[in-house]
């Protein structure tokens, strides 16, 4: 689980990320959840985007593919979301430090 201020520092993050993965008339599939779980493990933060002709919503399908893949959902905005998952065995993101 994140705390709110996690959250925000992915979401300045994922600002400068590129889309990698669209949504589009078929849904979420089987296929995608395996690309998204790829990338979640290669990169451990993804944005991807939902198609006007997509039959679900952005945060509709965030919420499906962070079910199935364990992730966390950072932000859907209009037609783009942002999933994070961490790599336990090779971390690529860094949190800030606590100040004291």
């Amino acid at each position: 689980m994140l705390t709110s201020k996690q959250r925000a520092y992915l979401r300045s993050v994922a600002s400068t990320e590129d889309t990698i993965f669209q949504i589009g008339k078929n849904g979420v599939t089987e296929h995608l959840i395996q690309q998204v779980k790829d990338a979640l493990k290669a990169r451990e933060l993804i944005k991807g985007s939902v198609l006007d002709t997509a039959p679900v919503t952005a945060a509709e399908a965030a919420n499906d593919i962070s079910e199935q893949t364990g992730s966390d959902v950072i932000t859907t905005i209009g037609s783009k979301l942002v999933l994070f998952k961490r790599n336990p065995q090779k971390p690529r993101i860094e949190f800030p430090k606590k100040k004291k």
